[in-house]
């Protein structure tokens, strides 16, 4: 089993950066697949972006491609994303998650969540 904890969201501009972090408890971080969603109000939650447990390969979706990149450390049981270029569309809850394989955008098979880190784009 895993917890998760996201941190590092906040306010910023459109055109501006941020960059979220993830927190994991335990000794099987390194073990799981990592994954990043979004949910913006009265909207569904939405794939972002994963990671395999190397963090040798990536998978991203169309809306950010080129503008976030997910990474990983395994030593210190932290994923990331960084957020660059940001637009008000992005403005979201952030959710780290971890599934036992698989880079597949579908929040279904993700086991393990965290509570969510809020991100507000302003025009």
């Amino acid at each position: 089993q895993v917890q998760l904890v996201e941190s590092g969201g906040g306010r910023v501009q459109a055109g501006g950066s941020l960059r979220l972090s993830c927190a994991a408890s335990g000794r099987t971080f390194s073990s799981y697949y990592m994954g990043w969603f979004r949910q913006a109000p009265g909207k569904e939650r939405e794939f972002v972006a994963a990671i395999t447990r190397s963090g040798g390969i990536t998978n991203y979706a169309t809306s950010i491609k080129g503008r976030f990149a997910i990474s990983r450390d395994n030593a210190k049981n932290t994923v990331d994303l960084q957020m660059n270029s940001l637009k008000p569309e992005d403005t979201a809850v952030y959710y780290c998650a971890a599934r036992s394989s698989g880079l597949g955008p579908s929040d279904r098979l993700y086991e393990y969540w965290g509570q969510g880190t809020q991100v507000t784009v302003s025009s």
